[in-house]
């Protein structure tokens, strides 16, 4: 079965209620959205409102016997989902300007939009990959430099260094070593 196949069966699974269908079109696009939500001033739960949202629309489309898809349905499910968050955030009066949302209404450029999400998330996962063979006492040390936001004081507390000056050596020396192996990765 190829792709298209594939995604029609999809289709016609939503259109039907079918459980398995919805928790396949959920595990393969909620990521993206995730990241489109996230990555534009929203938070977890409005990417679950909005890929909900845009899940009723395409389950709407779905239903009607002349609704051909003419993209991949992830493509689809984007293009849906970034036009409820920018109406989103235009409504709370943040980011588009009216003349912005209108000229995105007709065509929205979601493959280029699309593309970068994708990268993006493949980088992601080779940086986390890259990051989980950093080893200790490294990767604390960058988690608690970057995610937790320690100072380098903290630092100096938490992990016995003897001056800041030594903890920025060894955060430094830490970078490079995960600069290293995400590149390694990253080529391959």
């Amino acid at each position: 079965m190829n792709s298209d196949q594939r995604e029609q069966q999809l289709l016609r699974g939503l259109a039907e209620n079918d459980t398995k269908a919805i928790q396949t079109i959920y595990a393969g696009n909620f990521s993206l959205i995730q990241a489109l939500v996230l990555n534009n001033n929203g938070s977890y739960d409005d990417a679950r409102d909005v890929f909900q949202e845009a899940m009723v629309i395409l389950y709407e489309k779905a239903r009607k016997s002349d609704f051909q898809l003419t993209c991949q349905l992830r493509t689809y499910l984007y293009a849906i989902s970034k036009r409820l968050w920018l109406k989103k955030l235009k409504h709370h009066g943040l980011f588009v300007s009216n003349t912005e949302l209108s000229l995105l209404e007709p065509v929205i450029p979601v493959e280029e939009d699309l593309e970068m999400a994708e990268k993006k998330d493949e980088e992601f996962e080779v940086m986390e990959s890259a990051f989980a063979k950093l080893g200790e006492p490294c990767k604390s040390l960058l988690e608690a430099f970057y995610i937790q936001k320690k100072s380098m004081s903290d630092l100096v507390e938490i992990f016995g260094y003897t001056n800041t000056d030594n903890a920025k050596n060894q955060k430094y020396k830490c970078l490079m070593r995960l600069k290293k192996l995400f590149f390694a990765q990253y080529s391959k």
